[in-house]
């Protein structure tokens, strides 16, 4: 089925593989939808790729890999195969270590930063959500970032950059079996906008990088940024 759909969507003009230096910008006013992609069959029959709606995370990855469904399996799958269990559900660890090819933390180049440890536990999560049974063993990793009250307003870089935001996961783990440290991702553009799939909004928008961290400084459970550098 998402073959179809995806055929349907390249005859549409909808999916210009976008440049990196203007990420996104093909997606601007395209609508928020949580979750939209899958496996296109089996759990989740969600379509692999699409360009009609995205969440946050789908929106950045498909991005970065500039609208291919190939690249795009290899940035969602471990060994680029598409199966549910073997998808990169969790940024803190699946996702940013099998990723280390395509991005790189940097957020200590720009202010001073903390580290938030965080503990995933997928097998519980698997279990308490989806009820699927798993042996994966719970990993610990520490996240670096710049906690919003050190965050340099006017920063500007020179490339788009990914950034992630991070939480301290209160009552996550009574919630969903595990810990979550990151609860939202885009791009930080280089004229200081975030580009990103807002839930808020309702579609993928542009808005004011200080004015938004601003706005979650001040709201419960939020800690800081994270900054990735793209290097392909």
């Amino acid at each position: 089925m998402w073959r179809s759909i995806f055929l349907a969507l390249l005859l549409a003009g909808c999916a210009a593989a976008p440049d990196i230096q203007t990420v996104g910008a093909a997606y601007l006013g395209v609508a928020y939808q949580s979750d939209p992609l899958g496996e296109g069959v089996g759990y989740d029959s969600d379509p692999l790729i699409r360009f009609d709606a995205f969440d946050c995370t789908t929106f950045v990855e498909t991005v970065l890999a500039r609208g291919d469904v190939d690249t795009l399996t290899q940035i969602r799958y471990a060994g680029g195969v598409a199966d549910f269990v073997r998808r990169h559900h969790f940024m803190e660890t699946d996702w940013l270590t099998h990723n280390a090819d395509l991005v790189r933390p940097v957020s200590a180049h720009v202010a001073p930063t903390a580290r938030r440890r965080v503990t995933i536990d997928r097998a519980a999560w698997l279990r308490r959500v989806h009820g699927m049974d798993n042996d994966a063993a719970p990993q610990t990793v520490d996240l670096e970032y710049i906690p919003y009250a050190a965050w340099p307003r006017g920063y500007r870089p020179t490339r788009p950059m990914v950034v992630m935001f991070v939480g301290d996961g209160d009552g996550m783990r009574e919630k969903i079996g595990t810990d979550l440290a990151v609860t939202h991702m885009g791009f930080l553009m280089p004229d200081g906008m975030l580009r990103h799939a807002s839930s808020r909004a309702g579609c993928v928008r542009d808005e004011n990088f200080d004015d938004y961290v601003a706005a979650r400084q001040n709201s419960r459970h939020n800690l800081g940024v994270m900054l990735l550098e793209i290097i392909k």
